[in-house]
């Protein structure tokens, strides 16, 4: 069983690109991932409410416990060798601007992907702006 399970949004190629990564590196199998938007997603994980889940980053310890945003990033690049990227993030100061600039990321992923892509908003995230 692994220690963190990630979930993910599969539409986001900015999230999939740090899945994908984070999965190179996952040799020891303690991560596992699942895509929100996956046909059984919500059969599997009918706790995880989709809505809260596209808009900020969730995770599940083995315990079964929740944990959210950062906490994920920096439990997930952890368990994968690579605390030394993340462990900023536990810094007092830089901590809370950290946890601040995450809340406005994901408030607005769907429009910085968009722009990092130098792509309009895909149709699919454009008929979710209800769920953010």
């Amino acid at each position: 069983m692994p220690e963190l399970i990630v979930f993910f949004d599969g539409r986001c190629p900015l999230c999939v690109r740090e899945i994908e990564h984070l999965q190179r590196l996952n040799s020891e199998r303690k991560l596992s991932f699942e895509d929100i938007f996956h046909a059984s997603f919500a059969q599997r994980f009918p706790h995880i409410n989709l809505q809260s889940a596209e808009a900020i980053l969730h995770g599940q310890l083995a315990s079964g416990k929740i944990i959210k945003a950062l906490d994920v990033t920096y439990l997930a690049w952890s368990l994968v060798g690579k605390r030394r990227w993340v462990a900023v993030l536990r810094w007092p100061i830089i901590g809370r601007l950290a946890n601040i600039c995450y809340s406005i990321f994901a408030k607005h992923r769907k429009k910085i992907t968009s722009v990092l892509q130098r792509q309009p908003i895909c149709a699919s995230c454009e008929s979710d702006k209800d769920l953010t």
